[in-house]
C-alpha cells in the first residue's frame, strides 16, 4: 500500500460541467436573426406532448403532488411571464432561486437589525452577531462538521478556494510537490492552483475522463504518491450568494491569514500584528452578513423538506430529462447514460448538430420563455477535451416538474426545426 502525504482533498461545489460546437463563443444570434414570435409548422414528436405549446399542470386532485408542484408556491420568481410566455427556469446550475422564507430573512435583516457583526455593543449589532453566528452553527450541523469554528464564511466558493490556495498552498507546497486535478474542474478550482504552482514550483497533474465522460478514478489512484499534497475534485451542488470553507481545526489554526484588516486580528502594533483564532482569522473586514443569514434560512427550508427526499426527486427528474431529450433530432448529450449504478445530476449539457448553443438558448428565451445556459460554463479545458467550444445546459432543481421537462423538450424541438429550415 502506498502511503501518501495528502493534506487537503478539496471539493469544489458546482453543478456538473459538460459542454458546444466549434463556432466561437463570441458569436451571437439575436441581432442576426431578428427574432419574432415563430412556431414551426412541422409536427413535433415529444413524449406525452400535445399540439399546444405548453403542457398543462397536473391536477393535484387526480394525481399525487410531486415535490416540484408542492414547493413551487414558495418561489415567487417562478410565477411570471417572460417574452409573452410562462417562465420555465432551467439555469439552476448557475443560480438557484430563493424561497419566500429566505427572502423574508434577508428583508428582516435589512429592515430591522442591519448592522456590522462582532463590533458594537448596541442592540442592532448584538442581534446581527447572534444571527450571523447562528447561521454558522446551522452550516456546521448541516454538513456534519465537528464544530462551528471549522466554518469560515466567504463571499463565494471561489474565494474559499483562493483562501486555501494562498494561505495553505503558499505556506506548505514546495518544488516537486504534486497537485492532482481533474480536467472537468471549474476554472476556480484550476486557476488558483496554477498560480500557486508557478510561485512554489509544485506540479499540477490532471486526471482525464473515461469513455463515459466522467473522471477516471482508476487513473486518479495510480497518480497518488508520496509527492501528492492536494487532490482537487468537484461535486454537484449550489450556493446562495455566499460561500463557506470547511476545514479541520488543526489545519485552519496552522494557516496564516489570507486577507489583512479589521476583525482578523488579535493585536496590532506598528511593527507587527497578532492574529485571531479561526474562523475570525479568515474573515477580514465586513463579511457577507445578509448572505450568511440567508444561507441559514435556506438550510432551515431544505432541512424541513429533507435532503434525501430532494435527492430522490432529483434522480427521478434527471432520468426523465435524459430520456426525454433523446427524442430531439441530432442531439449530443454529454456525460454517462443514467442507470441503477450511475446517477446523473438533474441537468444535461448538450449540443445539436450544426446549431450553436447560444442560438438555441436565445431562441428558447425569446420565443418560449425557457431560461437555459450556453457557453463554456467556466470549464474550457473540459470543452477542449470534448472537442467543442461551448454547450447548452438545462439544469433543474426540486421546484421544477416533469411538465417543465415536457415544455422544454417541446420548445427545443421547435427551436431545432426553426434553424433546420434555413439549411
Amino acid at each position: 500500500m502506498v502511503t501518501t502525504a495528502v493534506e487537503w482533498v478539496f471539493l469544489k461545489f458546482h453543478p456538473s460541467r459538460f459542454t458546444n460546437p466549434n463556432r466561437p463563443l463570441t458569436s451571437r444570434c439575436s441581432n442576426r436573426l431578428g427574432f419574432r414570435r415563430f412556431s414551426s409548422s412541422a409536427s413535433l414528436s415529444v413524449a406525452a406532448a400535445a399540439s399546444s405549446s405548453t403542457v398543462s399542470e397536473v391536477d393535484p386532485k387526480r394525481e399525487p403532488v410531486s415535490l416540484g408542484h408542492a414547493t413551487r408556491p414558495d418561489f415567487p420568481i417562478l410565477h411570471q411571464e417572460v417574452n409573452g410566455s410562462k417562465l420555465i427556469y432551467l439555469d439552476n446550475a448557475a443560480t438557484s432561486q430563493k424561497p419566500t422564507s429566505v427572502l423574508k430573512a434577508l428583508q428582516n435583516y435589512y429592515a430591522t437589525y442591519n448592522s456590522n457583526v462582532h463590533r458594537g455593543i448596541h442592540y442592532l449589532s448584538a442581534k446581527a452577531t447572534n444571527e450571523y453566528e447562528l447561521a454558522r452553527k446551522k452550516v456546521a450541523t448541516f454538513i456534519n462538521a465537528s464544530d462551528s469554528s471549522e466554518i469560515v464564511f466567504t463571499r463565494n466558493a471561489t474565494e474559499a478556494i483562493n483562501l486555501v490556495a494562498y494561505s495553505w498552498g503558499l505556506s506548505n507546497l514546495n518544488a516537486e510537490d504534486e497537485i492532482i486535478v481533474t480536467i472537468a474542474e471549474h476554472h476556480s478550482a484550476i486557476v488558483p492552483w496554477q498560480i500557486v504552482a508557478q510561485k512554489t514550483g509544485a506540479i499540477l497533474k490532471f486526471v482525464n475522463l473515461t469513455p463515459d465522460e466522467v473522471p477516471d478514478t482508476a487513473q486518479l489512484k495510480e497518480m497518488l504518491s508520496r509527492k501528492t499534497k492536494l487532490v482537487v475534485i468537484h461535486h454537484v451542488s449550489n450556493m446562495l450568494g455566499v460561500g463557506f470553507l470547511y476545514g479541520k481545526s488543526e489545519l485552519l489554526s496552522a494557516m496564516p491569514p489570507f486577507l489583512g484588516g479589521g476583525e482578523m486580528i488579535s493585536d496590532v502594533y506598528l511593527d507587527h500584528s497578532t492574529y485571531a483564532e479561526p474562523p475570525s482569522r479568515f474573515e477580514a473586514g465586513t463579511p457577507a452578513i445578509a448572505g450568511a443569514i440567508g444561507l441559514g434560512a435556506a438550510i432551515d427550508y431544505l432541512s424541513e423538506i429533507g435532503m434525501q427526499r430532494i435527492h430522490d426527486y432529483e434522480v427521478e427528474l434527471s432520468n426523465y430529462l435524459y430520456e426525454s431529450l433523446r427524442s430531439v433530432p441530432n442531439i449530443r448529450i454529454y456525460g454517462p447514460v443514467p442507470s441503477q449504478t450511475v446517477r446523473r445530476a438533474a441537468l444535461c449539457s448538450f449540443n445539436v448538430k450544426d446549431i450553436h448553443p447560444t442560438d438555441i438558448a436565445t431562441f428558447l428565451d425569446q420565443q418560449h420563455g425557457v431560461a437555459i445556459r450556453s457557453g463554456h460554463h467556466c470549464a474550457q479545458p473540459l470543452h477542449r477535451h470534448l472537442g467543442v467550444n461551448a454547450s447548452a445546459r438545462a439544469s433543474f432543481y426540486f421546484y421544477n416538474t416533469k411538465e417543465d421537462v415536457d415544455n422544454f423538450v417541446l420548445a427545443l424541438n421547435d427551436t431545432v426545426n426553426f434553424f433546420s429550415s434555413f439549411r
